[in-house]
């Protein structure tokens, strides 16, 4: 039988003994191997690692987007594996939100309906004076009438971000969220994010490929082969590359902080 181990105080999102593998036999893939670890809410963490290390299944599996093979994810005090497809489907409309690399709006709907769309999936009533703040904190206040091919990705983006804001959740994942955008809108968008953490107290977990965009973080965590093998304190991107790059010259066996 196994232990439910709940999260601490504090705790926006955990993860115990987490492990996801595809297929089955000699053929299986070994996506994450047994991860541990804790992510503190008004905190904001750049998840790193090489193509096929486990980062983008690490932000799915602890989003509720994908089942575990194995292992716990906590969101706050609820453990996911306990939840039905339903109930887990609820808990993402309200406590989640995501940010992702291809924006992911509706074409169909205006930037307003776009950013109200988890609250009228969840049936949550609006909160007015809530949205205006959202709205103006991603500066789109002229746009809402607008569809999104009539916006730039920067603009899609912010609209995706204020929808994530939108149900105040707990926690925001993002998944690469400036990889479509040019380094000035890149820069616009990761200090919106950053403000949301300082200004707001949201917790924010963001996959990225870049030094320059894991700078903005609080902490960075770097995945190989489906093992946490660098957990920091951020230290400027300069040193974020170089320590990307030494790790990738020398076997992954321990966690370092």
């Amino acid at each position: 039988m196994s232990v439910q181990i709940g999260p601490t105080a504090g705790t926006a999102v955990r993860v115990v003994q987490l492990a996801r593998t595809y297929g089955s036999g000699p053929q299986a893939v070994t996506a994450l191997a047994g991860v541990d670890v804790e992510f503190q809410r008004g905190t904001f963490t750049a998840v790193m690692g090489p193509s096929g290390s486990g980062k983008s299944t690490l932000l799915q599996t602890a989003a509720g987007l994908d089942r575990p093979s194995s292992g716990q994810v906590w969101i706050g005090d609820q453990e996911l594996s306990r939840l039905s497809e339903t109930r887990l489907t609820k808990l993402r409309r309200t406590r989640v939100g995501f940010v992702f690399q291809a924006f992911n709006l509706i074409a169909a709907l205006t930037v307003e309906e776009n950013i109200q769309l988890p609250l009228r999936l969840a049936g949550i009533r609006p909160d007015a004076a809530w949205l205006r703040e959202v709205v103006e904190r991603v500066g789109l206040g002229e746009r809402l009438h607008h569809r999104p091919a009539e916006l730039s990705g920067g603009q899609q983006q912010r609209v995706a971000i204020a929808r994530a804001l939108a149900t105040r959740p707990e926690v925001i994942f993002c998944d690469e969220p400036t990889g479509a955008l040019d380094t000035q809108t890149a820069a616009e968008v990761l200090a919106l994010l950053r403000s949301v953490v300082d200004e707001k107290q949201q917790t924010v977990i963001m996959v990225t490929h870049d030094p320059v965009a894991a700078s903005y973080a609080d902490r960075v965590m770097v995945l190989a082969d489906g093992r946490i093998v660098r957990d920091m304190p951020q230290p400027g991107a300069e040193q974020i590359a170089e320590q990307l790059a030494w790790l990738g010259r020398r076997p992954f066996a321990t966690v370092e902080s």
